[in-house]
């Protein structure tokens, strides 16, 4: 709800969103859909969700998925 009350405070038009969290079996859950609701003007890239379960061997997934945002 913290991050609900985040994006309905500050304007993300023209922005770009990046995601990514680490969870206890939930992924993402519906929060790429509100975000994109709370923030239609702004860009989502495609995120990344690892499971607390597997953290601790990420380190090369968490590397090449910031390589490949292109930014």
């Amino acid at each position: 709800m913290i991050m609900y009350t985040f994006f309905e405070t500050y304007d993300f038009s023209g922005k770009t969103i990046i995601l990514f969290n680490t969870h206890g079996g939930s992924g993402f859950s519906n929060t790429i859909v509100t975000i994109q609701q709370l923030e239609p003007e702004a860009t989502l890239l495609e995120g990344l969700t690892i499971s607390r379960n597997y953290i601790q061997d990420a380190e090369t997934e968490v590397v090449d998925w910031v390589n490949d945002l292109g930014i």
